[in-house]
Formats: C-alpha cells, sequence, structure tokens
C-alpha cells in the first residue's frame, strides 16, 4: 500500500540572477516556499543539496545561474502518516464509525518519539479512506499506557459530529482504576488542567488552565489501595491521573503522577511495581450514532494485567 505522503521527487533548480549575493538557505527558501527554512538547512547539512554537482553549505553564496539539486526527504511528520498492517481489536464497526479496544502500549497518534507503530498507522492500513480526513478519523485519544476504549470517525461529517458531542459533554466516558489509599467516599474534582510550568512533559492543575471536571466512586477496597470508577465530562490530557493526584490517592503504577507508592504487603508492591504502567481502563463508551441518532454503548473487559493485578490485591487484604 503507498504511503500517505509519498517522498517527494528529486528537485533541479537554477539560482536566477536576482538571488545573486544571497546565502543558498535563503535563495531556496524564496524557491521553494513550501519547505521552511529550518528543513532546507537540514538537507543541506545530510548532503541532500548539491550545486553545481558539489555538495554545499547553509552558508555559501550564490550569483545566480548556479545547477541545484535537491533531494526532499519526508519530514518525521509526514512519515508518520503511512499504513502499517497493526492488529487492532474492533469491538464495533459500519459505515460511520469505528470502535476499539485499545491495548496497553499502543499510541493514539503520532508524535514525538512515536512516529511509527500507532493506531492511526494501523486505521490507515485497515481503512483506507480514512487518508481523507483529519487523524485518520481520531476525536479523543488514550494515553500509551492506558487500555480501553475509543471511537473513530470514518466521515468527515461523522468526525464533526462527535467533536460536537464531546464538546457538548455528552459523550459518556467511565473508567475503572486502582487508586492509592483508601478512597472512603465518592466525589467529584474541577479544577484546571494545564501544561505543568516546569516540566513540560506533564500536566498539572494551573490557574487559567482548560476546565475539567472528574466524578470518581469506590468500588472495591483492598488493604492499600482501591478499585474506582471515574466518569468524566471533559478530556483533558492525564485527566485522571493528575486529578486522582490531586486528593493523595494517584493512581497505582502510574510513573509519571504516582509519587511514593503506599505502604502494602512485600507481594503488593512487588505486583504493582511489575505491572509497570497506571492501572487505569476505559471500560465504558457511549455516544450517539452521528447517522441513526440512535444511542449506543460499549464495554470492554478489565485486560489481563490489570485483572491479575486485582487479584493480587484481593488475596492480600
Amino acid at each position: 500500500m503507498p504511503d500517505y505522503n509519498p517522498k517527494p521527487e528529486q528537485l533541479h533548480l537554477v539560482i536566477p540572477f536576482d538571488l545573486a549575493g544571497l546565502r543558498l538557505d535563503q535563495a531556496l527558501q524564496k524557491l521553494l516556499p513550501e519547505y521552511s527554512r529550518s528543513r532546507l538547512q537540514e538537507w543541506i547539512k545530510q548532503e541532500l543539496v548539491t550545486v553545481d554537482g558539489k555538495s554545499a553549505t547553509t552558508k555559501q553564496t550564490v550569483w545566480g545561474g548556479e545547477s541545484v539539486q535537491v533531494e526532499p526527504q519526508a519530514s518525521s511528520v509526514e512519515s508518520a502518516f503511512t499504513a502499517q498492517d497493526i492488529a487492532l481489536d474492533i469491538v464495533f464497526e459500519d459505515d460511520t464509525l469505528i470502535v476499539i479496544d485499545k491495548p496497553a502500549g499502543l499510541v493514539v497518534h503520532p508524535g514525538s518519539g512515536n512516529w511509527e507503530g500507532t493506531m492511526l498507522n494501523a486505521l490507515l492500513h485497515h481503512a483506507t479512506q480514512l487518508s481523507g480526513i483529519p487523524r485518520a478519523g481520531i476525536v479523543h485519544r488514550l494515553d500509551k499506557d492506558t487500555s480501553g476504549l475509543l471511537v473513530v470517525a470514518k466521515t468527515l461529517t461523522a468526525q464533526t459530529d462527535l467533536v460536537r458531542q464531546l464538546q457538548a459533554r455528552t459523550v459518556k466516558r467511565e473508567y475503572l482504576a486502582v487508586a492509592q489509599g483508601i478512597v472512603d467516599h465518592e466525589g467529584t474534582v474541577e479544577a484546571d488542567l494545564g501544561r505543568h510550568p516546569v516540566h513540560r512533559t506533564k500536566m498539572a492543575i494551573v490557574p487559567n488552565g482548560k476546565p475539567a471536571v472528574t466524578h470518581y466512586r469506590a468500588l472495591e477496597h483492598y488493604a492499600a489501595h482501591t478499585l474506582i470508577e471515574c466518569r468524566l465530562e471533559t478530556g483533558r490530557t492525564h485527566q485522571i491521573r493528575v486529578h486522582m493526584q490531586s486528593i493523595s490517592h494517584a493512581l497505582a503504577g502510574d510513573p509519571v503522577y504516582g509519587g511514593k507508592p503506599v505502604a502494602a504487603t512485600p507481594a503488593v508492591r512487588d505486583a504493582v511495581k511489575k505491572f509497570g504502567r497506571q492501572a487505569l481502563h476505559a471500560a465504558r463508551l457511549g455516544l450517539i450514532h452521528p447517522v441513526s441518532q440512535a444511542f449506543m454503548e460499549w464495554r470492554a473487559e478489565i485486560p489481563a494485567d490489570m485483572a491479575a493485578l486485582i487479584e493480587i490485591l484481593r488475596s492480600e487484604q
């Protein structure tokens, strides 16, 4: 199957005399405005640009009449949008929607450090028409190490409809999580989220952040942990993880927001350490079908690794 963004063909240029006196990268930016100067400079450094058959330097001056050959390379972002044969656990599909039970470890959308092997790559292989839809129809995401349900739109109309449902907070999303400590009541965390002011890869409760609301309730208590259900009104990045940390009940195994593990038996501490990810699973998804207008709902069983962790917690009470 061809790439979503195939590699551009080699470019052959002649420097016009009215660009005489400019640096090579400046001249190329005027001749190739579709590419940024930083990208052109990188190609020059990688010896992908020649002037009169010789390797070029960024700062060399052109005088007009030079024959320039440029071998464009797809950027990481462009190469991310390729179809890859990656298995998907599809729980529902019709002409409008795909509902997927995502395993922990699968990145949803390409990004820094994860330009291939994502759910987006898998979707482009599974349904080729998604190449014509922004983000291959993805309308919401799950963290790499969070498992569970998410919906993908197969048409632009459906994508617009689902985005509006998310904005209107009518999409029903419920998660199961193992929280540290004993959560002895149900409650709501309503706290704005944004980038951490110092650690930019983390999220935090910050003034003037985006509104975020998480409802939670205890389902089952263990010696030093609690199985909880979280219901989202909003879907901010790392929302449940940050909100639960803010009330001193960070998720078990969370490598970013977990902090110091709670006091527990050696067996439990070892099980949480080996679990190796935040104990969070998107268990229920409900929405209005964009075409039929019927309310639809799906549930996903707790994955095997999280179920095994819960069994250990139960045995150590």
